[in-house]
């Protein structure tokens, strides 16, 4: 009664355009007491929830005051942002629980191990619960509802909830992106007006450029639970390793003229590798998150439009670990309230559904305790089976690249995989695996699936269409040679450091000059340190060799040691820092003569420029790809970046920069005609522009590229029919939403020092494709007549990207323009072409004129 009155109070002040905002009784379940030594929000936090939107510190309050108070609750920060924000985890279960924690984990781990979980007796075993909010902090109803949920879970009275708590322990994140989050929060309460107002073009509901909904350096956290390369992904990855929970909810928002949705996603397109009693069990909770928005008479959709097929987002990522994972996705006010299709969406509203949602799950999760519970150990034990029968019973992997190689083993320690040295020298189809580089990953482990899901290769779908990348086969990301292994050999030690192994030094010290070879992942990084306390450093362009034999490639750097302006102790301590920090050999010379290669004093050897570099930013610029580009040179290769709004481009000198990179745009940024012209001059005066993706159109428009794409070859013909009903479907097909292809390369180009292969795995998520230009020098990365490794690409894109072009460079005066058509820098974990955009910053002024488009 209470509440119908309210919602016509609220009627009464929207036709009088008051804001009306309601209080805890607007979304807390009716009749049920509090207790009231529980503080409320708001008594903490200052308003009320949905009257303005939480900030991240106020959060923090909340969490902190409600673990003082209720002994349901134990508090622990299992992380920092690259913010510095703590990253909260609250375990919420009955005292009872509480007393037994730990022992109740380990019991519960036993059912991820196939011959122990037999005997389990699961009548009286809790289930876990991980519930999390707002991985996208501009998706903020999640986050708001949080603070009801643990209000909830903390201050509820009655058997209800008391069963609950005994039957359940739950994991609690308030906020997964607290970087994004409070960015987000800062811009809509800043912009609230008394009034608030509703229209969709109001500066509330329009950030700016990058938005809130990404962390600190704009990377989409929902794709990287799988690899966790933030350490965001980090600590929620290690607490569901820790406790291996058995449903995962992950608290979402979509458009303002959309409703809600609930999991399951399309049928057809969810993963091979999830069972089918997965989306059985999926559905089944859904009746109950039905059952709690019709009770409310909130319109609801579900099986549309999302799937579960990468494994790398929250709510598809516990499915191939023996758990349901959970999208709850609600319309979004983008502020305080807004116009929309089905009404003025309130944030209230969106903050209601998704507290009551949260409830069904609690529900669905105790009504289901012992399905799920029985669920997770079949999972275990049919893996266990189906490892048994695999005719794959371990990957082994290998690279020159110590760096490459070990990053891939943090990845897959991470998720509760094994990984170990091989014993002895392996070879297999021919490819020889040395005892002191090669790492082995057995089948026969508990995380079967997901070992499967990381190192397979896979071209064919029951769908077409991808609501994410369709592959994302590991060891091709990272570049590292890799084979299946039908036989398992004896295994060396397992690898848990997280240290890199440092490098060596090899032959002394010397007087003369030192070398180091440019395989090594951070050669960039070494070479910028080099060059940064002024040393005069030299990359080779020609083989050279050591008097003791051994060869040098191109792209091997040179430090000689004479006429340098550091003291020799400087050098000796700059010579050490690659070896321990980059984990790179260096060698010493003590003579430059070579009857083989180059002596040391050749003109082969070129000395190199400190990159004085920027990168284009804002309004039209993919944030997520700028993002991964700055995450690369600030986290990995400390080069400093100059992250360079469009509009001081515009009005501002550019001489200082040798370097100016363009990340991937549709071209809807507004670089003025006066600044189109100083670019074009900066370039003839010898500037390099890198442009990466779509900035190549764009460069081709203002006559700075002259990088041909090849033209989309559309044949209407009238006499093929087909329903209007597939239009989506057609055109989603032809989407390469991301996947992997093989490019053939020229190891001599600089754009591809410090590489040794002929042949490279490329991601592609985009229908560029460049053709090749008819000069023979020109062409250092081609897509093979037969490239598809993993993933779906559509006939018709297939037939355009067969022996294209990855990569062009154009001259424009004495300056380069470089263009590659693909991320070279993925998500932050595609390891194998990271080093092609460094390669083009360091070396791109020296690339030979005679190879130009």
């Amino acid at each position: 009664m209470y509440k119908f009155l309210w919602r016509s109070i609220l009627l009464l002040t929207i036709a009088s355009g008051v804001n009306a905002q309601p209080d805890l009784s607007y979304y807390l379940p009716e009749g049920v007491t509090y207790n009231p030594n529980i503080p409320t929000p708001q008594s903490v936090i200052g308003h009320q929830v949905g009257e303005w939107h939480v900030t991240h510190d106020r959060l923090l309050n909340y969490m902190h005051a409600l673990d003082k108070a209720s002994n349901r609750i134990s508090l622990e920060i299992s992380g920092y942002t690259h913010e510095a924000r703590p990253l909260l985890l609250l375990t919420i279960t009955s005292e009872k629980n509480h007393r037994d924690l730990e022992s109740l984990r380990t019991q519960h781990n036993l059912l991820t191990d196939f011959k122990k979980s037999v005997d389990l007796d699961l009548k009286n075993m809790p289930t876990v619960f991980y519930i999390g909010f707002s991985i996208h902090g501009n998706e903020a109803s999640g986050v708001n509802a949080g603070l009801l949920v643990a209000y909830h879970l903390a201050a509820a009275q009655g058997e209800e909830i008391e069963q609950y708590l005994n039957n359940t322990i739950i994991l609690f994140d308030p906020c997964y992106n607290p970087d994004g989050m409070q960015r987000f929060s800062g811009w809509v309460n800043a912009r609230k007006s008394k009034i608030t107002s509703v229209d969709p073009l109001d500066t509330e509901h329009n950030e700016v450029w990058p938005g809130g909904r990404f962390n600190h350096y704009w990377f989409d956290l929902n794709r990287d639970w799988l690899v966790a390369q933030h350490p965001e992904s980090r600590a929620r990855v290690s607490n569901f390793q820790k406790w291996k929970p058995n449903v995962l909810t992950d608290h979402h928002e979509m458009g303002t003229n959309t409703s809600f949705f609930f999991q399951p996603g399309v049928p057809s397109r969810m993963h091979p590798l999830t069972p089918e009693k997965n989306l059985e069990l999926t559905k089944r909770m859904g009746e109950f998150h039905a059952k709690a928005l019709d009770d409310l008479c909130a319109l609801y959709f579900t099986q549309e439009g999302y799937d579960d097929f990468y494994y790398g987002k929250g709510s598809s990522f516990p499915d191939a670990q023996g758990a349901i994972g959970i999208l709850f996705e609600q319309a979004s006010s983008r502020g305080h309230a807004q116009e929309s299709t089905n009404g003025i969406l309130r944030f209230p509203f969106t903050i209601r559904n998704q507290f009551v949602t949260a409830l069904s799950s609690l529900r669905a999760i105790n009504a289901m305790r012992i399905d799920l519970l029985e669920y997770q150990r079949q999972f275990y034990r049919e893996a266990a089976t189906e490892s048994a029968k695999d005719p794959v019973k371990a990957f082994i992997f290998s690279s020159k690249d110590k760096v490459r190689a070990h990053e891939l083993c943090q990845v897959l320690n991470r998720q509760d995989i094994d990984v170990y040295s091989i014993k002895s020298n392996q070879t297999v189809q021919n490819k020889s695996y040395s005892q002191a580089s090669s790492f082995i990953v057995p089948m026969n482990q508990r995380q079967y699936k997901l070992i499967k899901s990381m190192f397979e290769k896979r071209i064919q779908f029951k769908d077409s269409i991808f609501y994410d990348i369709s592959s994302w086969t590991l060891p091709l990301a990272y570049g590292v040679a890799y084979d299946a292994l039908k036989n398992l050999p004896a295994l060396g030690e397992k690898i848990t450091s997280e240290q890199l192994p440092p490098g060596e030094r090899i032959g002394g010290k010397s007087d003369y000059a030192y070398v180091f070879e440019s395989v090594g992942y951070y050669s960039p990084r070494s070479i910028y340190r080099l060059l940064s306390h002024g040393l005069r450093v030299k990359v080779a362009t020609q083989p050279f060799y050591r008097a003791d034999g051994k060869k040098f490639d191109p792209g091997s750097i040179l430090i000689p040691l004479s006429d340098q302006d550091k003291h020799a102790e400087q050098i000796e301590f700059l010579i050490n820092e690659i070896v321990t920090k980059d984990g790179i050999d260096v060698y010493a010379f003590q003579t430059g003569l070579d009857y083989k290669g180059s002596s040391l004093g050749s003109s082969n050897f070129l000395t190199l420029k400190k990159p004085e570099v920027a990168m284009l930013m804002g309004d039209g610029f993919s944030a997520t790809d700028a993002g991964e580009v700055w995450h690369q040179f600030d986290t990995r290769f400390h080069i400093p970046l100059t992250l360079l709004p469009v509009d001081v481009f515009n009005r501002s000198p550019i001489s200082r920069y040798n370097t100016i990179i363009i990340p991937p745009t549709s071209g809807t940024f507004q670089i003025s005609e006066g600044a189109k012209e100083k670019l074009k001059t900066w370039v003839q005066n010898g500037g390099v522009v890198i442009g990466l993706e779509g900035a190549l159109n764009w460069l081709n428009t203002v006559g700075l590229g002259k990088f041909g794409m090849k033209k989309d070859e559309v044949k209407k013909d009238s006499s093929v029919a087909r329903p209007y009903g597939l239009i989506n479907a057609y055109s989603g097909a032809q989407e390469t939403s991301g996947a992997i292809f093989q490019a053939n390369v020229d190891l001599t180009h600089p754009l591809l020092f410090g590489y040794y292969n002929n042949t490279m795995p490329i991601f592609k998520s985009n229908n560029l494709f460049m053709e090749k230009t008819e000069n023979p020098y020109g062409n250092p990365i081609v897509f093979s007549p037969d490239p598809l490794l993993s993933g779906y690409i559509s006939k018709i894109n297939y037939s355009k990207l067969k022996n294209s072009s990855v990569a062009g460079v154009s001259f424009y005066g004495q300056g380069r323009v470089i263009g590659f058509t693909d991320n070279l820098c993925f998500r932050g974990f595609w390891y194998g072409t990271n080093k092609i955009l460094m390669n083009a910053v360091f070396y791109g002024w020296l690339i030979n004129s005679a190879s130009g488009r």
